[in-house]
């Protein structure tokens, strides 16, 4: 009974939706604060009833209720607890609830903490929002019904797919969506104000954080998706170009351009079509990431759904969304005014040079996913578009960019002095290039130009380090004074530094994996011994183990320096009973920021086995920068200027009138 209170809470959702969706829409046309109430307590009551229908679904997965369709091809008793809760958007259609749900978390924020928007723009918003959630709440009821019930109910679940029995796609599905979903709120923001018909730059400071909250969970969803696939599907490496992966990129990239822009437009006003185009393009980009997983016309680890009329339901849902949101900004743009001018040398211009730079090499990314797509739609031939495509073009699009980043912040707002903002760095640049050579010649060689990216990498860092360091006046000024006004900066200059220092981190260890990592590919017998990155490794053989649903054969290696044991790795082939799907288990031993990655392969004839053993230096650069980019997220969404909503003007206090005494 309860798994049909739960279907039917998210009919009552629709229906609740429906009406947010209209009401204080034309509320706010006829200026009716009755009506235009509707929107915050109708969101407030859709999470409530969404919430409760996830929260069924996620019951029936942890008591494994197999009578439950998404359960029996989900779930199996002897599976833990944790990934049954996690199986519970292992899955399509729990996962379009999860995005469901984090839909209408985020509407009902809005409703709560948008205390300070004005009355209709905040109305517009949120019947925004409850539009997205008609269109998903309908897709969910009509094509993806998670509360489809077996009779007779099975015995026994099928199991979930087990490469996502792994504590990393516990976490990787609900931070990637908060970032993708996060962005609905940036485009309902841009929809409401073109039909409003008022973008200003109080505009831009509402729905700066909110832009700034969604970046923030969108890195690390990718960041936490990337690691996994790094260590579970065995193969050693931690990005490669899937179209999937992209998807995630997209939204990532113009939301990244989003930010900046919003930025301008809060500061100097200017931007103001650049930056309501870029709220649309966002979402419009993680709507077509969710229709490329959800829809089937890909084949990867990250897709669920084969089911054509599901794929045909989420591109009516883009044709609507996408088409209806261009079209009203092609109406509307005309009218906006152009905003505050700048001259190319200033914040604003190097701004606008990322934004470029960002939104082009998106489009690049863009056309390697969609083109083999759309040859195929039109041709039936097949290519595919991997990695060398994507390394060359983004890789060239990108260097231009980390040289400039570090130029913004010491630019002057509409007007800059490049000259002095040359004199500040190129101390910087000078110490990034030596640190690069020391960095080059320890790790004994490589390609010359990695000693370029090296310094590029080390660039940024500094470059964060430096905007901090002139802004307190370090070096010109008492140190007690200048520890003053280091403290006293706001803290959305710190945000902006970790973020900024954050990439270079990342670009670091993306330059040194690719660099200086060895491969060793070999067949080993128990007792024999190889090298990698410096350290000797010994097969010390295979051990039988068994799991709660799960059988493997392990094989232990002893780790070496000098001549002596200093560590050891497991690595297993792993064979769930349920599905009898295998699975390989790397080994991992983390030295610093490096890493030796060991991975069994097939037994050979003689009694041996195939071993891929990899030395990857520096790799934890790339997620760890990844953190420290969102911790900078985290950081500036605390400053208090970046509060959601401009604050109300307080009304002065009325001086009593002393009447005259008769």
């Amino acid at each position: 009974m309860i798994i049909e209170i739960g279907h039917y809470a998210l009919i009552l959702a629709l229906a609740t939706a429906i009406i947010v969706s209209l009401v204080p829409l034309i509320g706010a046309k006829r200026m009716d604060q009755a009506m235009m109430d509707v929107g915050p307590t109708g969101s407030v009551v859709l999470f409530a009833l969404v919430a409760f229908s996830f929260g069924v679904l996620t019951y029936a997965h942890v008591v494994s209720d197999f009578s439950v369709k998404n359960v029996w091809e989900n779930s199996h008793s002897l599976m833990p607890l944790i990934y049954k809760y996690s199986g519970v958007w292992g899955n399509h259609e729990g996962s379009m609830m999860l995005w469901l749900l984090i839909l209408a978390l985020f509407s009902a924020l809005v409703a709560v903490f948008g205390r300070n928007l004005p009355d209709t723009l905040k109305a517009n918003v949120l019947s925004v929002q409850a539009w997205i959630s008609v269109a998903f709440i309908l897709f969910i009821l009509l094509t993806s019904n998670p509360f489809a019930r077996l009779d007779p109910a099975p015995a026994e679940g099928k199991d979930l797919n087990p490469i996502l029995q792994d504590i990393g796609l516990a976490i990787h599905p609900p931070l990637l969506y908060l970032g993708y979903v996060g962005f609905s709120v940036c485009f309902s923001f841009a929809v409401a104000a073109l039909i409003e018909g008022r973008i200003d730059a109080a505009w831009a400071r509402w729905v700066r954080p909110w832009t700034l909250a969604a970046w923030t969970f969108l890195t690390l969803g990718i960041a936490m998706g990337s690691y996994w696939a790094y260590y579970e599907l065995g193969w050693g490496g931690w990005w490669f170009w899937d179209p999937v992966e992209n998807a995630s990129f997209m939204p990532w990239l113009a939301g990244t351009a989003l930010l900046h822009s919003a930025l301008v437009m809060e500061k100097r006003e200017a931007l103001k079509i650049w930056t309501v185009l870029l709220a649309i393009l966002t979402f419009s980009l993680s709507l077509m990431g969710t229709f490329l997983v959800r829809s089937g016309v890909l084949t990867s680890v990250h897709a669920f759904a084969s089911d054509p009329s599901r794929g045909v339901f989420i591109l009516c849902i883009l044709l609507l969304f996408i088409g209806g949101a261009l079209s009203l900004f092609a109406f509307r743009a005309p009218r906006l005014t152009a905003g505050g001018l700048f001259a190319p040398i200033s914040r604003e211009g190097a701004l606008v040079v990322n934004n470029l730079i960002l939104t082009v090499a998106c489009g690049t990314v863009l056309t390697g996913t969609l083109y083999p797509l759309v040859l195929e739609t039109l041709t039936d031939d097949k290519i595919s578009v991997g990695p060398p495509f994507f390394n060359l073009t983004f890789g060239l699009l990108m260097a231009p960019l980390l040289v400039i980043v570090p130029f913004g912040p010491l630019l002057a707002w509409k007007r800059g002095d490049l000259l002095g903002a040359l004199q500040r760095l190129y101390t910087v640049a000078a110490l990034a290039f030596v640190a690069a050579l020391v960095f080059f010649y320890f790790q004994h060689g490589g390609p010359v130009l990695s000693v370029l990216g090296l310094a590029a990498a080390l660039f940024l860092v500094f470059g964060a380090i430096a905007d901090l360091w002139y802004r307190a006046g370090i070096g010109k000024l008492a140190p007690g004074i200048a520890w003053r006004r280091l403290k006293g900066l706001p803290r959305s200059a710190f945000g902006t530094a970790f973020a900024h220092a954050g990439l270079g981190i990342s670009v670091l260890g993306i330059v040194a994996t690719t660099t200086f990592q060895t491969e060793h590919v070999l067949q080993m017998k128990q007792g024999e011994v190889t090298d990698a990155g410096g350290y000797t490794l010994r097969f010390d053989g295979m051990q039988k183990a068994t799991g709660p649903n799960y059988t493997e054969e392990r094989g232990h290696f002893s780790v070496g320096k000098g001549g002596v044991e200093v560590a050891d790795v497991w690595s297993a082939k792993r064979l769930y009973t349920a599905g009898q799907m295998p699975t390989t288990e790397a080994g991992i031993l983390t030295f610093g920021a490096s890493q030796l990655y060991v991975s069994l392969g097939d037994p050979t004839d003689d009694g041996g086995i195939v071993v891929r053993i990899w030395w990857k230096p520096f790799i934890l650069c790339i997620w760890g920068g990844a953190v420290l980019m969102a911790f900078g997220g985290f950081v500036s969404l605390s400053d208090r200027r970046l509060r959601v909503g401009a604050p109300r003007r307080k009304a002065k206090p009325v001086q009593p009138v002393l009447e005259p005494a008769e």
